[in-house]
């Protein structure tokens, strides 16, 4: 019998004529006596029984026979995992890339697992995925933390204007107590960290550059999240509800006149298609978020041992990709709006430090007024030099 499989029975006839004794024959993943064939070969009428009869021998064979057959697609048959995400497929975004990454592993490992992609948010919708995750009905997904804001509020903090700044400080943040807090709260909500990623943010519009609070007055523009809606709306701004792969096109008919999304976002939906000029992150970057590739827990403990090891290794080399990739990211995102005649900015420090202020009075007080551990969490970021 396989090893770890379910053991089953069918039954046929051993003896003369229809009044034989039954015989048990041991083989896996077969249907019990209602199944048609073993029905027929157990019950065979009167006139039929000698068409029936198999002598012993040819009887033991054929059970061995498709034991050894079940057990071989048994082992030959891989788990599959099913990973999705909102951005595009095969055109070199990375967090693509980070989730192909883990299924190239996953697959070259050789322990029986396969990991899907489905990119572009053909599986699941942006905001469907945290559940989905949580609910073992979705496996892994390359999943802007702060999407499940509305599940966990505390995740708000990943998406805080000015609290990362640079590619060297989030580097430092995720050994941080910050983050080892934040994982807590993703873990015990039924979800593992397999890959850490802080990407780089712009905003941009139609209208023009944003380096100001009072350039973003009236402006009707789409925010990532909660905290950073917050901010623009204190300066004056509307706010547009939208996930990024939906951005281009209210961008096109002129439902949002401006947005912030991250560096790699920019790029990978064309965006430089639609606006007149980017305030780039430079040293003076007031967007970060943080865009983990996560895997569901439920999922995860159902994997034997050492499938488990290889998802946590893909998932370090992944992570390893992304500390490579993340500052070349912004470089891709200037040239390509140069290059298509967008103008691109960079905040200066005491620019930057203005729309501190304005979120200091409002996304600070706000998420620290609202979240248990609020204050503590920013005290925590805010701590790392």
């Amino acid at each position: 019998m396989c090893a770890n499989e379910t053991q089953h029975v069918f039954y046929v006839r051993s003896g003369n004529g229809s009044k034989g004794r039954r015989v048990r024959i041991k083989a896996r993943d077969q249907k019990e006596p209602s199944d048609p064939f073993l029905t027929k070969v157990e019950k065979p009428g009167a006139r039929d029984a000698d068409r029936w009869e198999m002598k012993r021998s040819e009887r033991i064979a054929l059970a061995a026979a498709v034991l050894v057959m079940l057990c071989n697609s048994a082992l030959a048959a891989p788990t599959v995992l099913r990973a999705s995400h909102q951005f595009p497929g095969g055109k070199g975004d990375v967090r693509d890339e980070m989730v192909q990454i883990i299924a190239r592993e996953a697959k070259a490992a050789g322990v029986g697992l396969e990991v899907q992609v489905y990119p572009g948010a053909s599986l699941f919708k942006p905001n469907e995925q945290w559940n989905a995750l949580v609910n073992g009905q979705l496996d892994i997904s390359s999943f802007p933390l702060d999407y499940a804001s509305g599940k966990v509020r505390a995740f708000g903090a990943t998406l805080m204007p000015g609290l990362v700044r640079s590619h060297a400080r989030a580097a430092r943040l995720n050994d941080s107590k910050f983050m080892k807090d934040i994982k807590a709260k993703i873990e015990k909500a039924g979800v593992l960290v397999l890959s850490d990623a802080w990407l780089a943010g712009a905003v941009a519009s139609k209208k023009g550059c944003i380096r100001t609070p009072a350039d973003i007055k009236g402006v009707r523009i789409r925010s990532a999240g909660p905290t950073f809606a917050a901010m623009w709306q204190a300066a004056g701004a509307s706010i547009v509800s939208i996930p990024s792969n939906e951005v281009y096109s209210a961008l096109q008919t002129g439902v949002a006149e401006a947005t912030d999304t991250s560096t790699g976002s920019f790029v990978s939906f064309r965006l430089y298609e639609q606006v007149k000029c980017v305030t780039a992150p430079g040293e003076n970057a007031l967007w970060f978020m943080y865009e983990p590739v996560l895997m569901s827990k439920k999922s995860f403990e159902r994997l034997p041992k050492n499938q488990q090891q290889v998802l946590l290794d893909a998932g370090a080399k992944a992570q390893e990709y992304f500390a490579r990739e993340a500052r070349s990211l912004d470089e891709e995102m200037v040239k390509a709006f140069k290059d298509h005649k967008v103008e691109v900015i960079t905040l200066t420090p005491a620019e930057f430090d203005a729309w501190i202020n304005v979120a200091k009075q409002s996304s600070y007080a706000q998420f620290a007024a609202e979240v248990p551990d609020g204050k503590q969490l920013l005290d925590e970021a805010l701590s790392v030099k």
